[in-house]
C-alpha cells in the first residue's frame, strides 16, 4: 500500500473501491457529472487541494475528459496533479456490456498500471511515522453524531459549519473530518468521552 501526501478525485464509488486497495489517501467522489452542479463538493475539493494537494483520475473516455477538464478550470492549478490512466478496451468484470467508448475506466485498470499513473502524475510519497489517532465512527456515535435520534441534526450542523456538501456518505464524510481537524480538535469540540 502507497501512503500519499495529497488525496485523489475519481469519478465513482467503484473507482474509489479499486484505488483505496493500493493507495492510502483519502478519496472523493465526483459522482460523475454531478460535480457540475454540486458547488459545496466543488467548494470541498478546492479547500482539500490547498491544504494537502489533490490528483485528479479520471476515465481515459470523452466523459472522464469533460469532468477532468472541468475540474482543472475549476480547482488552484498550483495543488492539483493529473494522474492519466492507458486507453484499455475491454469491459469492467460486473458490466453486462462495455463503455460506450469500449474503454476500461479507472476500476478495470490493474494495480501496476494505477501505481504507474499516479507515479507518473509525481504524486508524494509519505515516509512512515507514527500513526495518528484519527477519528472513527466509534468518536461519532460517542459525540452524539450518528446512532441516535438527533445525530442527523446534529451531523447537519456540522456540515455546514464546516463547509461540507450536504450529500456526503458517512465514509466520505468521517475522511472529510480527518482531512479538516485532528482528533484532539475533534475531542475538545465535541467531548467525546469514551469512559
Amino acid at each position: 500500500m502507497i501512503k500519499l501526501r495529497q488525496a485523489i478525485v475519481v469519478e465513482g464509488r467503484y473507482d474509489k473501491n479499486t484505488l483505496s486497495q493500493i493507495v492510502d489517501a483519502p478519496i472523493f467522489e465526483t459522482n460523475g457529472f454531478g460535480i457540475m452542479k454540486d458547488k459545496k463538493l466543488l467548494a470541498f475539493l478546492r479547500r482539500v487541494a490547498q491544504e494537502r494537494g489533490l490528483v485528479i483520475l479520471t476515465d481515459s473516455d470523452g466523459a472522464g475528459f469533460v469532468i477532468r477538464n472541468f475540474l482543472k478550470g475549476a480547482l488552484p492549478k498550483e495543488h492539483v496533479l493529473h494522474a492519466y490512466i492507458p486507453d484499455v478496451y475491454g469491459k469492467e468484470r460486473r458490466k453486462a456490456h462495455g463503455g460506450k467508448e469500449g474503454k476500461l475506466g479507472v476500476e478495470g485498470m490493474s494495480r501496476e498500471i494505477l501505481r504507474k499513473a499516479l507515479e507518473n502524475a509525481g504524486v508524494q510519497v509519505e515516509e512512515a511515522s507514527e500513526p495518528v489517532r484519527r477519528i472513527t465512527k466509534t468518536d461519532l456515535f460517542l459525540a452524539g453524531l450518528s446512532g441516535g435520534s438527533s445525530s442527523s441534526a446534529k451531523r447537519k450542523e456540522l456540515q455546514l459549519d464546516l463547509n461540507l456538501p450536504e450529500h456526503l456518505g458517512s465514509n466520505a464524510f468521517l475522511e472529510a473530518l480527518n482531512l479538516l481537524m485532528s482528533y484532539e480538535e475533534f475531542e475538545q469540540r465535541y467531548g467525546v468521552n469514551h469512559d
